[in-house]
């Protein structure tokens, strides 16, 4: 069981983005604009559909998001690709979660599935990532696991074998 809480507000996220949460040299968030989630529910090394461990966050939508100005003038949506990375975000913040030590990297993702899309009327995303493997050894800390990312509870992304390992120094 880890020593710290399963779930998380935006201080505490921002705390995490600034090194403070893990201590220096371990998994930290990106810092605002590219941190892309406002909360996180609910977070298990054990839990999730493998039982394997799992983390559950929200970002909430607002028209006023930097991406929308940018991509695409007069036709605003949420670049995919920060989907992606939130997914990421989130499967180093639960591997640091966990005690294990290292800053946290993307190895690469297997599949990708874009369904819908995230334009300024929506209202929250709820990020989901399961994993399927929790790997912990000498030479190798690495989490593998699924995603999905849901607009206003519709399934737009889905993710299989995304992988974020730890590595010292």
């Amino acid at each position: 069981m880890s020593q710290f809480p399963t779930s998380f507000d935006k201080e505490g996220l921002l705390a995490c983005a600034r090194g403070e949460l893990f201590g220096p040299g371990n998994a930290q968030l990106p810092a605002p604009p590219m941190l892309m989630m406002d909360r996180i529910t609910d977070v298990s090394s054990d839990g999730g559909l493998h039982g394997k461990g799992h983390i559950t966050a929200e970002f909430d939508i607002t028209p006023d998001l930097w991406f929308f100005e940018c991509h695409f003038p007069g036709n605003p949506i949420m670049p995919g690709c920060l989907g992606l990375d939130g997914l990421w975000q989130l499967t180093g913040f639960n591997l640091g979660w966990r005690g294990w030590q290292g800053r946290g990297y993307a190895l690469g993702v297997g599949e990708v599935k874009l369904t819908g899309m995230v334009r300024p009327d929506r209202k929250m995303l709820t990020y989901k990532v399961d994993f399927t493997k929790a790997i912990q050894t000498r030479r190798l800390t690495m989490g593998v696991a699924d995603g999905t990312v849901e607009a206003d509870g519709e399934v737009i992304y889905q993710v299989k074998d995304m992988k974020v390992a730890l590595s010292e120094g």
